[in-house]
């Protein structure tokens, strides 16, 4: 919300108060609370103004709450540290100049008059209430508060944001809506942003949250909600991994996924025809093309036009569902996924049970709400009411009866607000962005009901603060709407993605191919590369199919190697998986995020790191020009041309064959993968590992666990050692060795103590050994 005419005005109907004064401290147990005046006080005449609190929840995080008038708690709260408690650790100091509160390294710093609060002595702030209680009613009263920033300094993250990955100069505002991947609206906003300055801001409201990074004030970040009071938490860490695993801490972390959800996912699509005799031949011809397919997705059009939501499957298509579905998990080795969504057309059969039960959020009179854009007449189920879930889930039950193993939980993004009732007597403001919580969490917990914690998945395109959790429990990434099938449509999917694993969230999926229209064979083979190596992985189109001979067998012999690489990479993939879950940090990473130092890194977009170790650059232009990217400071080794190796920094420009994505090792790297051709995600990761070794320095030491794939389970731990002309290879735990690959530049493999060389650069590994010695040789 922009309030200023320029910099000194304000827009004309705009009255403004600022914090101009502290008239009262009192220390609290977590902090400060402070009465702000909004004009001089020069006799007790003058006394007024807002509540202002300075707390500190938890280490490293310093939380500032506004208020103007005193209210009711409002409903719903994201809710916060829903994982373990709050542990506050900070000391609370009075000096000459004010009040300090500090924790973690960061420190708030607060003057009485004029009144300040300073974070780090770097960023200022204050706050604007509006006007007195006797405004006339139309008049909205907002609370707004800005941040400066700093020469050079950048903002990023607010969710799955389609724009210009650096949030600079735009107005973002936090509010969920399905407008696709090429405007301005986002169906995952987040009112978190992090910046290249060592700390990330948390704004604690579910509502709609508006914030002006320097789009108004250029050197300031202004956020304003209406309403009477905003609170937001200044979090501090020394790298950016460590800003989100406090802010984690808050909102909790990301969920576990099973591995079977790394595997390849293909849906029939929106439009297509979906018979048996189809949907056979697909798995059938993906398995007879090395593509194994994981889980197979139905589409909105397993059930019945213009009756959505029945819950029930088509008749005409499927007489017999349950057999469908059990002859197609039987031969091909497949889970069951099909989508649902919150709203009930007034066609379906199940709208008139809506009405009479009372399940349907309602307008003023007590009517359903009602509109016509997705579905005639649709209603939207009110989720907080605790009838309306139960008749929402026991629909789903009876298909997990049927053989559904999990759901594709579409919209719930554009929630009314105006003139509408909620069963709990919710505000609809801030249900607005909160429904997606709730929708999410209700299906999840079904699930986890009858599969159990560790089965438990929803593949979901909506989300809030706090959406990449539910307490230690599964839930499957978010994946990003509907994009169009263009190299543009890619590198929007990309920034979005990007965005939204610099929020809190550790996954990341989208339409491979893209979603509306049929792409160009060549952006369908890009897109399968880049697709398959982000942490989930699904071929969904609208009007087309998208299984990759539809796009020249060339393009299933593309697919068959990264699905196959996939495959392989699951001991680190999970094992990245399992850190996302202990500590916030995500598996697809914005190039800043391991490179602070490298100013360079902090404006890539079209590149990024999967993890801490493997750097991809998709391919975002037509065969014949040059892609360009760039490797940071360091020696970097090509995954799939290991002969190839670059010093960085260096920016790379080269001409990609259809058939290649750039894929790069980071020095000092051990990548341990499984077996070849194994055909699934979710096996025994420990088991005949092959360990790959790339440029270990004289005297370094290198280390990484290996997961068993059941839960957070460690099983076993590789180091590697480097003295002089010796590396030194040491496996802990139940874990064991099929192989040692040698990545360097200057060595190569002379001879082994425990092991077999099988030539310069590549060890068999017999009868178990658990530890191996290779001596080098210069070359």
């Amino acid at each position: 919300m922009k309030f200023n005419d320029g910099f000194w005005l304000l827009k004309e109907g705009v009255k403004a108060y600022y914090g101009l004064q502290v008239t009262q401290v009192k220390p609290e147990k977590d902090g400060y609370a402070l009465q702000v005046a909004t004009k001089p006080i020069r006799h007790r005449g003058d006394t007024l103004g807002g509540i202002v609190r300075i707390h500190s929840p938890t280490e490293g995080v310093v939380g500032v709450r506004i208020g103007h008038f005193k209210t009711f708690k409002p409903c719903p709260e994201i809710p916060l540290f829903p994982d373990a408690p709050a542990m506050p650790n900070f000391d609370l100091e009075k000096s000459e100049s004010g009040y300090t509160l500090t924790t973690g390294g960061l420190t708030a710093e607060i003057t009485e008059n004029p009144y300040t609060v300073t974070f780090n002595s770097c960023l200022a702030q204050d706050f604007s209430s509006n006007p007195h209680p006797e405004t006339p009613p139309q008049t909205v009263r907002y609370i707004h508060s800005e941040l400066n920033t700093s020469p050079g300094e950048l903002i990023y993250g607010l969710g799955e944001q389609f724009g210009a990955f650096v949030k600079n100069g735009q107005s973002v505002s936090i509010w969920n809506r399905d407008g696709g991947t090429s405007s301005e609206q986002a169906y995952k906003c987040v009112p978190f942003y992090m910046t290249n300055r060592g700390y990330g801001v948390f704004i604690n409201h579910p509502g709609e949250v508006e914030v002006e990074v320097g789009s108004e004030k250029v050197s300031r970040v202004g956020v304003s909600v209406a309403g009477e009071s905003l609170e937001y938490f200044l979090i501090y860490g020394e790298t950016p991994l460590e800003i989100l695993e406090r802010y984690t801490r808050m909102t909790g972390r990301p969920a576990l996924l099973p591995t079977w959800t790394f595997g390849l996912w293909l849906s029939t699509s929106f439009l297509t025809n979906y018979d048996t005799e189809t949907v056979s031949g697909f798995l059938q011809g993906m398995q007879d093309r090395n593509c194994p397919v994981r889980v197979f997705h139905l589409d909105c059009f397993w059930m019945k036009q213009y009756e959505w939501c029945s819950f029930t499957f088509d008749p005409d298509n499927f007489p017999d569902p349950k057999a469908y579905l059990s002859d197609i998990k039987k031969r091909y080795g497949v889970k069951i996924c099909v989508w649902i969504n919150p709203y009930i057309s007034q066609l379906s059969p199940t709208f008139q049970e809506g009405v009479e039960g009372g399940y349907f959020i309602k307008r003023k009179d007590g009517t359903p709400w009602q509109w016509d854009l997705w579905q005639p007449g649709l209603a939207i189920v009110d989720f907080t009411n605790p009838t309306a879930q139960k008749w929402y889930l026991d629909k789903l039950d009876s298909l997990i009866n049927l053989g559904v193993d999990t759901f594709k939980t579409d919209f719930g993004e554009r929630i009314p607000h105006a003139g509408v009732v909620y069963h709990d007597g919710s505000d609809p403001m801030r249900m607005h962005n909160y429904y997606a919580t709730l929708y999410n969490e209700l299906v999840f917990d079904l699930l986890k009901r009858r599969f159990g914690a560790g089965e438990a998945v929803v593949f979901a395109r909506s989300a809030h603060a706090g959406g990449q959790r539910y307490g230690n429990h599964y839930k499957i990434a978010h994946w990003g709407g509907d994009c169009e099938s263009t190299f543009e449509a890619m590198t929007e999917t990309l920034r979005g993605g990007l965005s939204l694993t610099l929020s809190g969230f550790a996954f990341s999926s989208h339409d491979i191919g893209g979603f509306e229209g049929r792409p160009p064979p060549e952006v369908y083979r890009r897109w399968v590369a880049f697709g398959l190596f982000s942490s989930h992985s699904r071929l969904h189109g609208s009007h087309s199919y998208r299984v990759p001979w539809e796009y020249g067998e060339e393009a299933a012999q593309d697919m068959a190697k990264f699905v196959d690489t996939k495959h392989r990479l699951m001991p680190y993939l999970y094992n990245l998986a399992i850190q996302a879950n202990q500590s916030g940090s995500p598996v697809q990473r914005a190039m800043f995020i391991e490179f602070l130092s490298d100013r360079t890194t902090h404006y890539l977009d079209r590149q990024y790191m999967f993890g801490p170790s493997l750097l991809v650059a998709p391919v975002f232009v037509p065969l014949g020009e040059e892609l360009e990217y760039y490797l940071p400071a360091g020696l970097w080794t090509s995954f799939f041309h290991p002969e190839r190796t670059i010093q960085g920094p260096a920016w790379v420009k080269e001409e990609m064959a259809i058939e290649e994505i750039p894929v790069w090792v980071r020095s000092g790297t051990i990548l341990c993968l499984g077996p070849k051709n194994i055909g699934r995600p979710d096996y025994d990761l420990h088991k005949r590992l092959e360990v790959r070794l790339y440029e270990l320095r004289d005297g370094q030491r290198a280390q990484c666990q290996v997961p068993s794939g059941k839960g957070a389970e460690i099983a076993g731990i590789v180091t590697a050692t480097r003295n002089a002309d010796e590396i030194n290879v040491k496996l802990e735990g139940s874990a064991d060795l099929a192989a040692i690959s040698l990545y360097s530049k200057g060595y190569r493999v002379q001879g082994v103590d425990g092991g077999v060389a099988q030539g310069d650069d590549y060890i068999e590994v017999f009868d178990g050994k658990k530890e191996i010695v290779i001596r080098l040789k210069n070359v």
